[in-house]
C-alpha cells in the first residue's frame, strides 16, 4: 500500500496539536488530549487488524472502545502531558503506517467486517477491506480530527 497520503495527514495533524492555547470545545465536545486518546485507540485497533490479517486470522474492526469516555481517560492517564501524548501518536502513526506499507494486494483487499459508530449513530455496518480502513484514516477521519483540533484553537477569544 502506498502511505504517502496518510503520512501526510498525520503531520498536519500533528502540527494541528502542537498549536498553543488549544481548549475545550465550546460544544462540550472532545479537548484535545481526548481527540488525541481517541487517535491512539483507533490507530492501535487498525494496526491490529492489519496484522491479524496478515497473520492469517480474520478479525473485526469495531470503533465503539476508541470513543469510551473511560477508555480515553485511562489513555490520557498513561502519558505524562500533551507533548508525550502527541509524541505515542507520532509514533504509533508511524507503526501503522510501516505495517500498511507492507501490505501485499492480497492482504489489502481482504474484506474486514467493519462497526462505526459517530456521535451516537451508526455510521456503518459492513465489511470493508482493509484497504478501505486505512485509506479512510487519511481521507477522513485524521483531516476531520485535525480540523477538531484547530477549531479548538479558533474557539478562543482573540486567537487565531
Amino acid at each position: 500500500m502506498d502511505t504517502t497520503a496518510l503520512r501526510s495527514a498525520y503531520e498536519k495533524l500533528l502540527e494541528a496539536a502542537a498549536t498553543p492555547g488549544l481548549d475545550d470545545a465550546a460544544d462540550g465536545g472532545w479537548n484535545a488530549d481526548q481527540i488525541l486518546a481517541h487517535l491512539l485507540s483507533v490507530d492501535a485497533g487498525i494496526a491490529a487488524v492489519a496484522l491479524g490479517v496478515v497473520s492469517g486470522s480474520r478479525p473485526a474492526f469495531d470503533n465503539r472502545i476508541s470513543l469510551d469516555t473511560w477508555n480515553l481517560h485511562r489513555i490520557i492517564a498513561e502519558h505524562s502531558g500533551r507533548a508525550e501524548l502527541t509524541d505515542h501518536v507520532r509514533s504509533q502513526a508511524t507503526v501503522l503506517c510501516d505495517i500498511a506499507d507492507q501490505l501485499n494486494e492480497k492482504a489489502a483487499s481482504v474484506l474486514v467486517p467493519s462497526l462505526f459508530v459517530s456521535n451516537g449513530a451508526l455510521g456503518l455496518d459492513q465489511p470493508v477491506p482493509l484497504a478501505g480502513l486505512i485509506d479512510g484514516l487519511a481521507e477522513n477521519h485524521v483531516p476531520v480530527h485535525t480540523q477538531q483540533l484547530l477549531d479548538l484553537r479558533a474557539a478562543v477569544p482573540g486567537k487565531t
